[in-house]
């Protein structure tokens, strides 16, 4: 048998946390017919702005045959273009329309509603204090010679679970 002890691990807490508020988010979206990748990708545009499509596809740490999928829909659906980068003809630059908006909002409610419902009962202190803990986290596992230091931002996944999770 295979042991391990996962009530002391930080990273089983966390990621089953963020597997967690990642499922109630999908059911949430799902009601409106919305993916749960398509929210990542206009979070991640609306927290970093227009990008290319190699950097969004390492942002939100997909590979890029999965992230041209979504994109083909929510281009066809409107909610998105897609632009030849004047400095290199190659790269794509991705932009969120005007006509995402009301959807946008759709996701915005659902977002708040999960966020709600994971931090019921906790203070603002000790919502203070959980992102105080984890940034220290991120910031000890971003001195490791593998992993780099987050950009953009980056998603100070605390940063988009805050305002979306």
């Amino acid at each position: 048998m295979l042991e391990y002890d996962f009530e002391n691990s930080i990273g089983f807490w966390v990621c089953a946390t963020a597997h967690d508020l990642a499922r109630m988010l999908n059911e949430e979206l799902s009601a409106h017919g919305i993916t749960l990748r398509q929210w990542e990708v206009l979070a991640m545009l609306s927290f970093c702005g227009e990008q290319a499509q190699s950097e969004l596809a390492e942002r939100l740490k997909i590979e890029a045959p999965t992230l041209v999928g979504v994109l083909d829909r929510m281009e066809r659906d409107g909610w998105i273009v897609r632009t030849a980068d004047p400095h290199d003809k190659r790269r794509k630059i991705i932009r969120a329309t005007e006509r995402v908006e009301p959807v946008w909002s759709k996701m915005i409610e659902c977002a708040k509603r999960v966020r709600g419902q994971a931090i019921a009962g906790l203070s603002g202190d000790e919502l203070e204090t959980l992102r105080t803990l984890l940034g220290r986290v991120r910031e000890n596992l971003a001195r490791s010679e593998k992993l780099t230091p987050p950009t953009c931002h980056e998603l100070s996944a605390a940063g988009l679970l805050s305002e979306g999770s």
